[in-house]
Formats: structure tokens, C-alpha cells, sequence
């Protein structure tokens, strides 16, 4: 492995951790308040796909991706202790949507396949975050979505191959939480004008 890959995923490592401390110190104090199945989805999700890059080849840049885990399930264990919300019909069909996604993830068994669907269903994932973020946009912590975001960046850096079984996950957190985190910053400027 070249040494900048494993600057990178070290980078991206800390990146990470360090994006889900002021999430979890939030969450404790009332401030954020995750969705919890965006969290169960992911959870699920990333572990997923940390299994398929390590296998994959994917190397360093893997390792982001299991500590993301991780935190998603630590997260959504919270999010079901501090749940403010009722879970909503979309909600619901949200869930079942991307459960449905996982089940036809299994069925293909092919890691560029699997990993579209997963990215898909990581979609489907942030609905339900997206709609609150949207209602709610003081309910989120906006460094961690921006912090998300870079970390996976040095993800991709990271990666020891290229295939679209390694990149394609890691480009779609770095849009979705890239987007979440200004649609975030748009909302709150809304509300305070």
C-alpha cells in the first residue's frame, strides 16, 4: 500500500470519529434528534458494504466504513431512547423499501450490482432524515453532516482499488451528506428571515 493511501485513510478515519462526537454530546443533550430508522438503515448499510470492500479489496479506505457502522447502529440505539416523533406512513414504507432493497441485494450477489442498491437503498435511508431535516433543520448537527461528508472524500482517496464496488458507496455519502449539511444551512437561514 502506498504511504499517501494510508494518510488518507487514517484521515478519513479521524474525520469520522470526530464527526460523531458533537452528534452523540447533542443527541444526550436534546439538541439533535436522529430519525431513528435513517440510523437502522444505515447501520445496516455500511456494515454491508464495509463487509463487500474489505472483499473487494478496498483496503484502508474499508476501514471508515466500519467505524461508520458502528456509530449508525450506536445512533439509532439513542435515537429510539430520545424519539420525539411519531414514525409516519412514508416513514414506514421508507423502512420496508429499503429492507426490500437489501433482500434483492442478497438474491444478486454481485458486488457492482450489490453495491448500487445499497447506495440506493442508503437513499431511501436519508428520506426520512431529509424530510425532518427539512421540518426540523435545528434538530441536526451540521458539522457532523459537513465532517461525514469529508471524511468519506478521504475515503475515496484512500481506496486501493478502483472498482465500482469501492467507490460508488463512499461518492454517494460524500453527495448525500454534502447536500443534507447546505440544505441544512438553507433551512435555518429560511427560518431565522
Amino acid at each position: 500500500m502506498e504511504s499517501y493511501k494510508l494518510l488518507f485513510g487514517y484521515l478519513g478515519t479521524a474525520f469520522a470519529l470526530v464527526s460523531y462526537l458533537p452528534y452523540f454530546r447533542d443527541i444526550l443533550h436534546g439538541v439533535t434528534k436522529p430519525h431513528v430508522f435513517t440510523w437502522l438503515i444505515w447501520g445496516v448499510l455500511n456494515a454491508t458494504v464495509f463487509s463487500i470492500q474489505l472483499a473487494a479489496g478496498g483496503g484502508a479506505g474499508a476501514l471508515i466504513t466500519g467505524i461508520v457502522a458502528l456509530a449508525n447502529f450506536s445512533i439509532a440505539v439513542l435515537a429510539l431512547r430520545h424519539r420525539a416523533d411519531k414514525f409516519t406512513k412514508t416513514d414506514w414504507l421508507t423502512l420496508t423499501a429499503a429492507f426490500g432493497a437489501i433482500l434483492l441485494w442478497r438474491l444478486v450477489n454481485l458486488p457492482a450490482v450489490s453495491v448500487a442498491l445499497i447506495a440506493f437503498t442508503d437513499v431511501l435511508g436519508f428520506l426520512p432524515s431529509y424530510r425532518k431535516g427539512f421540518l426540523k433543520p435545528f434538530e441536526e448537527t451540521i458539522s457532523s453532516w459537513g465532517l461525514g461528508a469529508v471524511s468519506f472524500l478521504f475515503a475515496l482517496f484512500a481506496l486501493e482499488t478502483y472498482t465500482l464496488a469501492t467507490w460508488l458507496y463512499p461518492t454517494a455519502l460524500v453527495l448525500l451528506n454534502g447536500g443534507f449539511t447546505l440544505m441544512l444551512l438553507v433551512r435555518r437561514r429560511q427560518l431565522k428571515t
